[in-house]
Formats: structure tokens, C-alpha cells, sequence
């Protein structure tokens, strides 16, 4: 892993506040054979997923829309020619109930959602259907597999009740939305703790939430995110544009964030008596905060580029100028640590799209990310 030398000076890189204990990894003992029913496997997150858990020889299977962007890393990492292919709409009832059953998974990981917030301003009634009722219509199905153990429900940072006082959200604060993306996130949040306590309780299936703050990545293709709009201007020459220059967010690795996950799954299947909470953030240790013209310029100066932008702020904005989430209880019950944090979240990323864009398969970058993930010890080096 070549980490870039200038990756703009983002606060967290140090990784010596939080490296008391080993980070855990996700066990191939526990993952090799499991059946994996993986939504949203076509995505950005999704296609990382789908790589690290058939590293640890899960047996997935996938559902989920087409690939929305061309490129997309689910095409380039040729993700259709290792799982079974299931292309099919949450809002598809049918379709949802068909799926599941083909896979009879004993661990659900529910990536799939509309997830960008102007395309849900757009579009609220699309984003609405897909994000609670398509969890609805998955959890629907899932209650008719004997031989399921746990579901993971992924929803959002944004699920809770922000008044932008720029404080970071814990499990227990209130849910929220001001916008349609945020509302169907807190919402589907309602929908899974419905159902947990009136289908799954009794049978001993945990079925829970993970509450991830903003990914970067390699791979990330998406229109209307920071990363994939820099790289595009990037490689067009061009100054890219920032809307909201000053908000902040909790960025985090897609590497760290699909850690958690998987991390949580595993504990969440050994622990019977209930003992871990049914909702758990993932996001960087408050008080780094780092602003989107912060990230934009680091990312820029490790692609190469000029540290330049320009700032065209939208007509009706409804975002929020500032978030951030507390991860303590992700940190103390699973041990979980954002590896990646400042300058390597930086380094690995921008890493990423220089090799892909200078010839290397997607599919070798991103497994040898993996592994190198796994080789990354609490000091900041590769073991």
C-alpha cells in the first residue's frame, strides 16, 4: 500500500488515541459456508462487501437494482461473474420474497437503498418506496426462513433529529428527518425495530441497525458525492465544484465502515441473551471534524491536482451544515477502530483511483486493499 506523502494534513492520522487493544477483523471461521443474502450488492459499499465476503469464503448471494453509474466497480471488478446474479427491485414485492427464498440465508446484510439526498429531494415518493417499504417487503420475506440466525439493517447518520447544533448523535437521541432521505432512514428504522420485537424476538433472531457516517472509497462512482465528483473533475481537467464548502461531516473509510458491519453480524450471531444493543453507530471519534473543502483539497493534492474549487452553493438547499455521530458503543462492545482515519482515509482512497486509472484491474486493487486491511496494525503500518 503506497500512501500518499502529502495527503493534506486531516487531523486523526495518528491512530495512537484509540490503539489500546488489537482492532478485531472479520473471521473467516465464522463467515466460510455461511449463506450471506447481500442487498444492494451492485453499489459502491455493496460491491466492497461482496469482495471481502467471499475472501472469507461466505457463500452470498446478491439482490439489487443494476448498476446505476458507468463506471461502476461492480462491473469493474467483474462482482456478477462471482455471485449469483439477482437483479430485482425492493419495491417488487415478488421479486423481494423470490430472492430470499433462492437464498435461504442464514445472515442478511441489507445494503440496498436510495442513497444520495438530492436525487430523494427529486424524487421523495421513489426514495420513500424503496428505503421502508423495500425494507418492509425484505423483512416480510425473512420471516418465513427457518434457518436464519441475524439481519443487519444499514440506514444512516442522518436518521436523527438534527437542528445543526454541530453536537455528535448517540444511539439513544432522537430520530429525525428534515429532508425525504433522512426521513425514509429514520423511518426504516421504526419498520426494523417493528419487526425485530414482533417476528424475530421469539425465535432468537437478532434483527438490528448500523448507523454509518460518510464512506469514501475507491470505486465510488456516484453522482452528487464529493469523491466521485472530484475524481471526475480531475481526470477532465477541470476546477470541481463544492456546494456546501463548510459543512461538515463524519467520513470514514468504506473499508472501516464494512468492517463494522461485518463485525457486528458476527457478534450480534454468538450473542443469544440480547446483550448487545440493536443499534450501533460507525463513524470517526467526535471532535475531528473535518469540513468538505478540508477533503475536497486533501483529495486533490493526493491525486496530483491543484488544491483549487470553486463554490456554486445550490439554489434550495435542505441538508445540514454539520453532523457527526458517537461510535463509543461500536469502539467498547465490538472493539471496532476506524484504521483508516485522516490522512490514510486520504492516502488509501486516492491510492485506489490512481492505480485503476493508470491501467490496474479494479478487481486486484480492491482485494489487495482488503488484504492490506487485514495486515494494518493499530500503529499506522502495514504487519
Amino acid at each position: 500500500m503506497n500512501a500518499a506523502a502529502d495527503a493534506g494534513g486531516l487531523p486523526g492520522s495518528s491512530g495512537t488515541d484509540h490503539a489500546d487493544l488489537p482492532a478485531p477483523l472479520p473471521s473467516s471461521r465464522f463467515w466460510h459456508g455461511r449463506r450471506v443474502l447481500l442487498t444492494g450488492h451492485t453499489g459502491f459499499k455493496g460491491s466492497w462487501a461482496a469482495l471481502w465476503l467471499k475472501e472469507l469464503g461466505a457463500d452470498v448471494t446478491g439482490f439489487s437494482l443494476a448498476p446505476d453509474t458507468v463506471p461502476a466497480l461492480f462491473d469493474m471488478a467483474g462482482i456478477e461473474n462471482l455471485i449469483p446474479r439477482q437483479i430485482g427491485d425492493l419495491r417488487d414485492r415478488a421479486s423481494v420474497a423470490a430472492a430470499v427464498a433462492a437464498a435461504d440465508p442464514q445472515v442478511v446484510l441489507h445494503m440496498a437503498a436510495q442513497p444520495i439526498v438530492r436525487r430523494a429531494i427529486a424524487e421523495p415518493i421513489e426514495t420513500l418506496a424503496s428505503n421502508i417499504l423495500g425494507t418492509a417487503h425484505l423483512l416480510d420475506a425473512l420471516r418465513r426462513v427457518q434457518g436464519l440466525e441475524t439481519v443487519l439493517v444499514v440506514t444512516s447518520d442522518k436518521v436523527y433529529a438534527n437542528t445543526d447544533e454541530g453536537r455528535p448523535f448517540a444511539e439513544g437521541d432522537r430520530l429525525g428527518g428534515k429532508d425525504p432521505y433522512s426521513a425514509s432512514k429514520a423511518a426504516t428504522e421504526l419498520v426494523t425495530q417493528s419487526f425485530a420485537a414482533t417476528y424475530f424476538a421469539d425465535r432468537g433472531v437478532r434483527c438490528v441497525t448500523a448507523r454509518g457516517g460518510n464512506v469514501v472509497g475507491g470505486g465510488d462512482y456516484a453522482v452528487d458525492r464529493i469523491v466521485p465528483d472530484i475524481v471526475r473533475a480531475a481526470g477532465r481537467d477541470e476546477v470541481p465544484v463544492l456546494r456546501m464548502p463548510k459543512a461538515t461531516r463524519p467520513w470514514q473509510h468504506v473499508l472501516d465502515c464494512v468492517c463494522g458491519y461485518l463485525l457486528f453480524l458476527e457478534a450480534i450471531s454468538v450473542d443469544r441473551g440480547n446483550a448487545l444493543p440493536s443499534a450501533l453507530n460507525f463513524g470517526p471519534v467526535p471532535g475531528r471534524d473535518v469540513d468538505v473543502a478540508t477533503l475536497a483539497e486533501a483529495i486533490l493534492i493526493a491525486l496530483g491536482r491543484p488544491s483549487r474549487w470553486v463554490y456554486d452553493p445550490p439554489a434550495v438547499n435542505k441538508e445540514m451544515k454539520a453532523l457527526a455521530v458517537e461510535s463509543t458503543l461500536a469502539r467498547e462492545r465490538l472493539g471496532w477502530r476506524d484504521r483508516l482515519a485522516g490522512e490514510r482515509l486520504i492516502a488509501w482512497t486516492a491510492d485506489w483511483y490512481k492505480a485503476v486509472h493508470l491501467g490496474a484491474d479494479a478487481r486486484a486493487v480492491t482485494l489487495r486493499q482488503i488484504h492490506d486491511y487485514h495486515q494494518y496494525d493499530n500503529s499506522g503500518t502495514l504487519a
